[in-house]
């Protein structure tokens, strides 16, 4: 109970997260890209939330579907993004050099906003599904190690890629005004460089954390009644609860990047750094992993993650 707890904490509040970014995102777009005056807040995220969840009630294994041939475009997006803004390099990032004390404070604190950054949990139990099907069990860790390895490549590449030309592209105060606004840099970047395109390349990640929710929420329901609910009528009980929640949050528009620090970064540490590492050392069936040296460096950064959440709190 306490790791499906801990499983649904850490991907509902990337749920509301992108609840308020898209919406942030889309009444931007309207007001910088169209030039219109959008309609209230309440109505913009109604609407985008109510049409978003009515997708997930639809065929699963569509949306799945889709959403994984989404992969490739998005890959070629942000690359293809990256390289965009090369020649718009100005390196004002780069003049304000911090003193040690300041970078090792400021990189602490940023870990469990990387920790969230890079977090595809969601995803592994799909993963370690779908290699238990297509895979004979002896080949199995093999396999599942090759896939992870893999993601985790293209998504340093990629990802921090993009970040740096994020980053050297603009300067301190556009990244300040970017947070100010609460929108995603995508978002910022479309309107400082008046380029529509950009602004649209968010998407899929909503439906993916929706579906990892959902399983939580359904598993942490189950288990305190008698009798399961059958999973086609808790979908709509569920598509119900996030539709009301996520839509007073999105109307609240609480900062972003301080709902990660605060809450969905070190949650996500816990399931992720601390949790396995407790399970390899309890239950008999994972013994195996115990003893390696990787296993010292997950709790230390794990630990890392928390204590910056602890110091934040209390600061």
């Amino acid at each position: 109970r306490l790791i499906t707890l801990l499983y649904f904490l850490a991907i509902y509040p990337i749920l509301l997260i992108y609840g308020v970014g898209i919406t942030n995102t889309v009444i931007s777009f309207i007001e910088n890209q169209m030039h219109m005056a959008p309609p209230s807040r309440a109505v913009v995220s109604f609407v985008l939330l109510a049409v978003m969840i009515g997708i997930m009630l639809l065929n699963e294994r569509v949306i799945l579907a889709v959403t994984n041939w989404l992969v490739y475009p998005l890959i070629a997006i942000i690359f293809g993004l990256s390289l965009y803004l090369i020649p718009q390099w100005n390196g004002a990032a780069l003049a304000q050099v911090p003193t040690t004390g300041e970078f090792l404070k400021t990189l602490w604190l940023t870990i469990p906003v990387l920790v969230f950054a890079f977090n595809h949990s969601p995803a592994i139990s799909s993963c370690a599904v779908s290699h238990a099907n297509h895979f004979p069990e002896g080949d199995r860790d093999r396999e599942v190690s090759r896939t992870l390895r893999q993601t985790a490549f293209m998504l340093v590449v990629f990802v921090m890629l993009f970040v740096f030309s994020c980053v050297l592209a603009l300067t301190p105060a556009d990244l300040a005004e970017a947070k100010r606004q609460n929108i995603s840099i995508l978002s910022y970047l479309a309107n400082h460089f008046d380029n529509p395109i950009i602004s649209l390349a968010i998407a899929s990640s909503f439906f993916g954390h929706y579906l990892g929710a959902r399983e939580g929420l359904e598993g942490l329901v189950n288990q305190l009644l008698d009798k399961p609910i059958e999973p086609k009528k808790f979908q709509k009980i569920s598509a119900v609860f996030f539709m009301i929640t996520l839509w007073i949050v999105a109307i609240i528009n609480p900062s972003i990047l301080g709902f990660i620090e605060s809450l969905s970064g070190p949650v996500i540490a816990m399931i992720l750094f601390i949790m396995p590492m407790y399970a390899i050392h309890k239950i008999p069936a994972l013994q195996k992993y115990r003893g390696a040296a990787s296993n010292v460096f997950v709790v230390v950064m794990g630990s890392i993650a928390i204590s910056a959440l602890v110091y934040g709190l209390f600061k």
